[in-house]
């Protein structure tokens, strides 16, 4: 394994473990303030050093990498720029869900590729035990960004602009 390679992997190692801390705090309605920065800098970072590997046309690889860099900017600009005023609020939810998400799908896809045990029941992708564990991650994610979406309310830290209302 290159640096490169071990330092984007421990990226997205970080990023996946924050991303579930701050996931709990949003179903739990907590902000979760560093935790937060913590995972959307990893998870930004992952994706991009996606884009660094050698390239050898559009993948599935480069599509998520993609997607997850829009979602991260949508979520980044409801909770940075918007201060996730009115529904700016779900875009960060659900734009964090969905960068998480994302995250840990490539994880799957990356163990039962790597993992001999694992590459050994579904040793194209496409066999149940894959297909299980993916539909079984959608599911939960389905069902935290739900409640996720539902139960994050947040007391707005007071801006500059509101202090000069005052």
């Amino acid at each position: 394994m290159t640096t490169f390679t071990l330092v984007h992997v421990v990226l997205s190692l970080i990023g996946i473990g924050s991303g579930l801390v701050v996931l709990y705090g949003m179903i739990r309605g907590k902000r979760m303030d560093s935790g937060t920065v913590l995972f959307l800098a990893t998870t930004v970072l992952t994706s991009l050093t996606g884009f660094f590997f050698s390239f050898h046309g559009v993948t599935p690889g480069i599509i998520v990498g993609i997607v997850s860099m829009v979602v991260l900017g949508a979520a980044c600009y409801g909770r940075y720029i918007r201060h996730m005023a009115g529904g700016w609020r779900a875009v960060y939810v659900i734009g964090a869900i969905v960068a998480l998400y994302l995250n840990i799908v490539v994880l799957i896809i990356q163990l039962f590729e790597k993992v001999a045990g694992l590459k050994a029941l579904a040793p194209t992708g496409s066999e149940p035990p894959f297909i299980a564990t993916q539909l079984v991650v959608m599911a939960a994610f389905v069902v935290a960004g739900f409640l996720a979406v539902k139960r994050f309310r947040f007391n707005r830290a007071p801006t500059v602009e509101m202090a000069k209302a005052a």
